[in-house]
C-alpha cells in the first residue's frame, strides 16, 4: 500500500553508488528529503529528471536532501545517472527492493516529500509538470525560502505524462 500524507516514512540503508551508504534518518538531520523512485528505462523518468536537477539546484543550498532510488543495479544506473548529470546521491535499490517494497510505488517516477519529523508531506508518480510546480512550492515552504517556478508551460516539453 502507498503512503499518504501525514504517515510516517519508513527508514531505510542502501548503497549509492559513491560507495557510501545512505539512510533517510540520517537524511532527515540535515533538512526535507525527496525521495525519487526510478528505472533507468522510463520514458517519464526521462521528462522528470531535468526538472528534479534545477529543484535540487534551486533549494539544495537551502537543506533539502534529494535522494534517487534506483530499482536497477550499478551497471544501468551509473550511466542513466551521468547522463542526467545528476548533483544529488543516487542509491540501489535493485538487491531485495529494501525501500521500494516498504514505500510501494505504483509507477516510476516516484517523488516523495519527507519533511523533518519523517512524515509525508507530498507524493506523486509519473511525470506532471503541475506536479513538480506544487512540489517546488512546499519545499520552498519547508526551507523557509520564495518559490521558484521550476517546470514552465512553454518550455516545449509536455505538461504530462503518466509512469
Amino acid at each position: 500500500m502507498a503512503l499518504e500524507r501525514g504517515d510516517p516514512a519508513p527508514d531505510f540503508r542502501l548503497p549509492g553508488l559513491d560507495g557510501r551508504s545512505y539512510s533517510l534518518g540520517e537524511a532527515l538531520q540535515k533538512g526535507p528529503v525527496l525521495l525519487v523512485f526510478f528505472k533507468t528505462g522510463c520514458p517519464a523518468c526521462d521528462l522528470a529528471f531535468p526538472y528534479l536537477v534545477r529543484l535540487a539546484e534551486l533549494y539544495g543550498g537551502r537543506g533539502l536532501q534529494t535522494l534517487a532510488i534506483s530499482q536497477h543495479p550499478a551497471a544501468k544506473s551509473g550511466p542513466y545517472a551521468e547522463r542526467f548529470r545528476l548533483p544529488f546521491p543516487v542509491l540501489l535499490d535493485a538487491e531485495g527492493f529494501q525501500a521500494s517494497r516498504q514505500y510501494d510505488p505504483p509507477a516510476t517516477p516516484t517523488l516523495v516529500l519527507v519533511g523533518q519529523d519523517g512524515r509525508v508531506l507530498y507524493h506523486s508518480h509519473g511525470f506532471s509538470k503541475d506536479d513538480l510546480n506544487e512540489l517546488a512550492g512546499l519545499v520552498a515552504r519547508e526551507v523557509g525560502v520564495e518559490p521558484a517556478l521550476v517546470a514552465p508551460a512553454d518550455d516545449g516539453r509536455p505538461p504530462f505524462r503518466p509512469g
